[in-house]
C-alpha cells in the first residue's frame, strides 16, 4: 500500500484489525494493494456489519480447502489403484497443491526473494522440497492442514477482535434531532454541539449531552460496566451508547460524534491492542533471530549426515523439511498478542479501559495497592457533622466566618462547609477577602475586616503557636470516630472546630478483602488526613498500612518508597489529584473515567464507574492473562522440542509436523479466547 503514489505511509493494527493510510486512497487501490493476502477494506466511517458475513459455505478459503482435500483423495485413489506414483496421482497431488496452497506459495516465494524468511516462506520451502524429493501426497497434506489452520486461526482471532466491534456498533448511526420547530433522523456526524437530541423510551442515545428535560433511568453498562440503571434528571449527564429505559429526554448535545466518551473509549483500546506487551517485545525478538537459525538448522540437518557419513540423501533431506515446518514460531508469536487482545477487549466491554498490554502485565504481577481516601476509599462528598464554638463566638458566626474563608477554595471540606452554610440560610459578606492564600496540605488564610483568620487542620495551629489545650479532648473524641476535625481562629485565639465525615464507599471492605483473596500482599492508603481519622477509616475497611498527614509530595515518597522495597506497586485515585502519585507507581488506576477527559487521557487504566467495584475484576483478568500467556509460551515451547525429538529417529512425517506446528497456534488462541470468560 506504501507504493500507491498519493500514499504517504501506511500501518497496521494488529489487534483491531485496523489500516490507517497516510495521504489519499480509494478502498479499490487499498484491496488491489493487499490482493495477494485476500484483504477485504472497510472504512472507518462505515464499519463492517455483522450482517454482512459471508455465509460459512460461501467462503472462498473454505471452498478451495474442500476442493484440495477432493483433489487429494483422487491421487491416493491413483496411487493406490496403479500401486504406485503415477503421472495421473502426481498430477492430482499438484493440482491440489495449487488449488489450497497457490497464495501461501506465491506470499512464500516473495518473502524468500526479499530474504524474509517468517513462516510462509518457510513453509514454501518445504512444501516444494517434498514434491523434488517425490513426495507429492504428503506436500499436498502439508497445504490443506496449513490451510485449515489458517482459517481457525482467522476465526479465532476474529472472535478477540468482536470486543471492538461490539463497541463500535453500540451506538446509533443517526439520532432525531429538533431544530427550530422541525424533529427529523440526523446522521450523528451532522449532529452540532449544542443542538438538542430527542429520545424516546427504549431507545439508545447517540451522542453524549447535558439532560434539559426529562426524568429517567438509563442504563449504562456499555461504558461504565454497571448493572444497575442509573437514574437521570435535569442537569445530569448522559453518553453516547446508553439505553434510555423510561422516559421521554431532551438532550443537549455536548461533545461532536469523534469526540464522545464512547469514540475514546473504541480509540484508545484500538489503540491499546497495538502496543506491545513485555513479554511480547521479548518474543519478537526472539523469533528475529530463532527463525534464522531453524533455518541453519534444518540445512545442517539435511546435509550434513549424508556428507559426513554417507547416509541418504534423500531420508535426512525430509528429516530437514520435518525442521522446517515444525520450526516455524507461529504459535509462540501469536502466543501472547492475541491474549492481550481479548483481555484488553473483554476489559472495555465490563467497563474498564487498559491503556496498554505493559499494564495488564503489570497489574497482573502487583502485590501492592495504593488508594488515595478521598474519593476513593470515600465517597468524596463529605458533610459538617459537628460544630464546636470557643470563647464568645456562637455557631452561626463560627460557620458565617468559615464559609468566608472557604469561599476561595476547590477543596472537597471547603464544599462541606458551603453546603451546611447555605443549610442553615447563613448570608456570606459582600466584602472580598484581603491576603488570601492557600497553606498546601494544611489549610487556608485571608483577611476579613482587618482580622487575620485561619482554617486548617491542628498541625497548621500547632506550628502557628495557638493554644490548643481547651480543645485537645475533643479534637482526639472527634478523630477517634473516623471524623476529620478543621479549627479555625487566629495566631492567638482558637474559635472553634468543624467536623466533618466522608462517607466510606459502599462496597469498600469487600473490594479490599477480594484483593488479599487475589494474592495483593498489602494495601495502603495514603492521604493528607490526620492520624486518628486515618486510622479509623482504614480499619474499618481492613487496609494493611495507613499513611496519614502526607503532603502530595509525601505520597510521592510513599510510592518510591514501596518500590524501593516491593517490585509492583498500582495507585489508585481519582485521575487528577495526586497525579505525581500516580505516575509514580508501575500501574496508576483512575476512577469515574466516563465523562472526564482527564481519567481517560492521563491514567494507564480507567474504571470507568466511580466505584471500587471493578477493581478486583481488573487484577484477576490480569492475572489471567499472565498466566494463560505463560502456559501459552510454555506449550509452544514444549510441543517443538517434543516434535524435533522425533526428527532424529525419522518418526515425524511432513504432515505431523503440520499438526504439531499449526495445531499448537491453533490450541493457544483457543487457550486466549478463554480470557472472553473472565467475567465481573
Amino acid at each position: 500500500m506504501r507504493k500507491i503514489a498519493t500514499v504517504k505511509d501506511a500501518s497496521v493494527n494488529f489487534g483491531a484489525s485496523k489500516l490507517t493510510v497516510y495521504g489519499e486512497a480509494e478502498v479499490k487501490q487499498l484491496e488491489k494493494a493487499g490482493a495477494f493476502e485476500n484483504l477485504k477494506v472497510h472504512s472507518g466511517n462505515e464499519p463492517a456489519q455483522s450482517g454482512n458475513k459471508v455465509p460459512l459455505w460461501k467462503n472462498r478459503e473454505l471452498q478451495q480447502i474442500v476442493i484440495s482435500f477432493i483433489l487429494l483423495i483422487a491421487g491416493w485413489m491413483l496411487d493406490f489403484r496403479f500401486e504406485g506414483l503415477s503421472w495421473l496421482a502426481v498430477t492430482a497431488y499438484a493440482a491440489a497443491i495449487l488449488t489450497g496452497g497457490h497464495r501461501l506459495i506465491r506470499t512464500g516465494l516473495q518473502s524468500l526473494v526479499r530474504l524474509q524468511f517468517e513462516m510462509k516462506a518457510l513453509m514454501t520451502i518445504a512444501v516444494l522440497g517434498a514434491a523434488a524429493l517425490g513426495a507429492w501426497g504428503e506436500g499436498a497434506v502439508v497445504v490443506i492442514l496449513f490451510a485449515i489452520s489458517e482459517v481457525l486461526e482467522s476465526y479465532s482471532m476474529d472472535k478477540a477482535r468482536h470486543s471492538i466491534r461490539s463497541l463500535m456498533e453500540i451506538a446509533p448511526k443517526e439520532a432525531v434531532i429538533r431544530r427550530g420547530n422541525q424533529e427529523k433522523a440526523v446522521p450523528i456526524d451532522d449532529i452540532q454541539i449544542g443542538d438538542i437530541m430527542i429520545v424516546k423510551p427504549g431507545e439508545k442515545l447517540a451522542m453524549d449531552g447535558i439532560v434539559m428535560k426529562g426524568t429517567t433511568t438509563i442504563n449504562q453498562a456499555a461504558i461504565t460496566g454497571e448493572s444497575i440503571p442509573a437514574r437521570k434528571s435535569e442537569e445530569d449527564e448522559v453518553f453516547a451508547g446508553t439505553l434510555n429505559e423510561e422516559g421521554l429526554l431532551e438532550v443537549k448535545v455536548t461533545k461532536l460524534a469523534k469526540d464522545t466518551t464512547l469514540a475514546k473509549i473504541i480509540h484508545l483500546v484500538e489503540e491499546a491492542q497495538s502496543e506491545r506487551a513485555p513479554s511480547q517485545a521479548f518474543v519478537d525478538r526472539f523469533a528475529k533471530y530463532y527463525t534464522p537459525a531453524i533455518l541453519a538448522a534444518a540445512l545442517l540437518l539435511a546435509i550434513t549426515p549424508p556428507l559426513l557419513l554417507g547416509l541418504n540423501w534423500g531420508a535426512w533431506v525430509y528429516r530437514g523439511l520435518a525442521l522446517l515446518i515444525v520450526g516455524c514460531p507461529c504459535a509462540l508469536i501469536i502466543s501472547t498478542p492475541v491474549s492481550i487482545v481479548t483481555a484488553i477487549g473483554n476489559a472495555a466491554r465490563n467497563g474498564v479501559l487498559i491503556k496498554g498490554g505493559i499494564y495488564l502485565e503489570e497489574t497482573g504481577a502487583l502485590n501492592v495497592v495504593a488508594f488515595d481516601k478521598t474519593g476513593t476509599l470515600t465517597k468524596g462528598t463529605p458533610e459538617v457533622t459537628d460544630l464546636v464554638a470557643y470563647g464568645d463566638v456562637h455557631e452561626r458566626e463560627l460557620l458565617m466566618i468559615a464559609a468566608t474563608l472557604e469561599k476561595g477554595s476547590g477543596h472537597p471540606l471547603a464544599s462541606a462547609i458551603l453546603r451546611k452554610a447555605g443549610e442553615h440560610q447563613i448570608s456570606l459578606p459582600n466584602t472580598g477577602l484581603d491576603d488570601f492564600s492557600a497553606l498546601t496540605g494544611k489549610g487556608v488564610k485571608a483577611s476579613i475586616e482587618g482580622t487575620v483568620y485561619y482554617i486548617g487542620n491542628p498541625g497548621l495551629f500547632r506550628e502557628l503557636g495557638t493554644d490548643l489545650t481547651a480543645a485537645n479532648s475533643t479534637i482526639q473524641a472527634l478523630q477517634s470516630e473516623g471524623k476529620t476535625v478543621m479549627i479555625l481562629g487566629t495566631e492567638k485565639a482558637l474559635q472553634g472546630l468543624i467536623a466533618v465525615a466522608d462517607e466510606i464507599r459502599e462496597h469498600g471492605k469487600e473490594v479490599v478483602e477480594q484483593l488479599h483473596e487475589l494474592g495483593v500482599g498489602r494495601t495502603v492508603m495514603l492521604t493528607g488526613d490526620n492520624e486518628a481519622t486515618a486510622q479509623a477509616i482504614g480499619k474499618s475497611l481492613g487496609i494493611t498500612d495507613v499513611k496519614a498527614e502526607l503532603m502530595p509530595e509525601d505520597k510521592l515518597a510513599a510510592i518510591q518508597q514501596i518500590r524501593v522495597n516491593h517490585s509492583r506497586v498500582v495507585m489508585v485515585g481519582d485521575g487528577v489529584n495526586d497525579a505525581p502519585a500516580l505516575a509514580a507507581s508501575n500501574v496508576g488506576i483512575a476512577m469515574g473515567g466516563a465523562g472526564t477527559d482527564t481519567a481517560l487521557e492521563t491514567a494507564d487504566i480507567a474504571l470507568m464507574a466511580d466505584d471500587l467495584d471493578k477493581l478486583p475484576f481488573t487484577v484477576k483478568l490480569s492475572r489471567r492473562t499472565l498466566s494463560i500467556i505463560k502456559q501459552n509460551m510454555t506449550f509452544a515451547f514444549a510441543i517443538k522440542a517434543a516434535a524435533i525429538l522425533l526428527i532424529f529417529p525419522g518418526w515425524l512425517t511432513l504432515w505431523m509436523a503440520v499438526i504439531a506446528d499449526m495445531g499448537a497456534t491453533v490450541i493457544v488462541t483457543l487457550n486466549a479466547l478463554r480470557l472472553l470468560r473472565v467475567r465481573d
